[in-house]
């Protein structure tokens, strides 16, 4: 298969976007690489880099969106983009999957006007893996839409459940609603509908989760509207952050303290792991007609190495064509 990488995306620049191309050509053998940038400023890197493979495809784009564009506006302006070339590629079947960390509200766009929505679902949604107690969890919308109806959330259920079967390999995933309590009645009207489409359906459906409980909670997937779900993500990231940099500073405080954090040093980089979005690669535009992954903005390049390992699973396991499919079991059943 041929993943395609936008090299001109994120704050690290070109060089770390390559390394963590490079990095995944030497762990996935059964890959190949396009990347997709300024030609000569690859080419200029890759000299830098000393790294030459046969794998790798240079496709030349020399325009970037920038994360302040209006970005249907910046889609329809600048055909020569990265991310414009580079959602052809994977609509024209050149490429297999699209891995970018530049804007999200570009990559929306791209997908939804160029590679096109699975036929039966309404609008894409951002899906993004969390830590649990028990393993991990998926969340979505992470923040593709803003504003929802109820069906919109049912249809993300089946997205995410299906996401976890294929990816995260559960059997029957248990599917929550983030909600403000618990109860039924709980919420606005579109959760206290969108409760009782999920009710209905033959998803597995536990009930609403509030959001204190996300770490804990028995449900594999979490559905909400993608403010909600956008606002739940930066939130986790900001507490890892203040977290990890408090804990940090209690270790230098004195001799004493810099001696006890030697004996949990090995212990405190593996939490840090199960909470950096650079160990789980990216987003995952669910809804597209073909695979899309959303890197962070401050991705590095294990980041960027992870995100093109999850857009390999993505294709290896067909997540479009087995939503799809299900969509279309469903009309034919009603």
């Amino acid at each position: 298969m041929k993943i395609a990488i936008d090299l001109m995306g994120g704050d690290k620049g070109i060089s770390s976007n390559l390394k963590g191309a490079f990095m995944a050509l030497d762990e996935f053998k059964d890959i190949e690489i396009a990347l997709i940038g300024r030609e000569e400023e690859i080419k200029r890197a890759m000299e830098n880099s000393n790294y030459e493979n046969e794998r790798v495809e240079i496709i030349n784009a020399d325009e970037v969106i920038e994360n302040n564009e209006e970005p249907a506006m910046a889609i329809r302006r600048k055909k020569d983009s990265s991310i414009v070339i580079g959602m052809r590629a994977l609509k024209e079947g050149k490429v297999d999957a699209f891995v970018s960390s530049g804007s999200t509200g570009a990559l929306l766009s791209g997908g939804i006007l160029i590679v096109k929505r699975i036929k039966g679902i309404d609008r894409p949604a951002i899906g993004f893996i969390y830590p649990k107690v028990d393993g991990n969890g998926f969340l979505l919308d992470a923040g593709a839409n803003s504003e929802c109806k109820a069906k919109y959330l049912y249809q993300f259920a089946i997205m995410g459940s299906i996401f976890a079967e294929s990816i995260l390999k559960m059997e029957s995933p248990k599917v929550g609603l983030i909600n403000i309590g618990e109860e039924k009645e709980k919420g606005i009207e579109l959760y206290k509908e969108s409760y009782r489409l999920l009710e209905e359906s033959k998803l597995n459906f536990i009930g609403n989760v509030e959001p204190r409980y996300i770490f804990k909670s028995k449900a594999d997937i979490l559905v909400c509207d993608g403010f909600t779900g956008n606002m739940i993500l930066k939130t986790l990231e900001g507490t890892a952050d203040f977290l990890f940099g408090n804990i940090k500073s209690v270790f230098k405080k004195s001799f004493k303290s810099k001696i006890a954090g030697l004996f949990v040093k090995d212990d405190l980089k593996e939490m840090g792991k199960t909470l950096s979005y650079n160990d789980y690669g990216g987003a995952l535009l669910l809804g597209l007609s073909k695979p899309v992954i959303k890197a962070h903005g401050s991705s590095d390049y294990i980041a960027i190495k992870n995100a093109i390992r999850q857009a390999r699973e993505v294709v290896k396991n067909d997540i479009s064509q087995s939503i799809e499919k299900r969509l279309l079991g469903e009309r034919n059943e009603n």
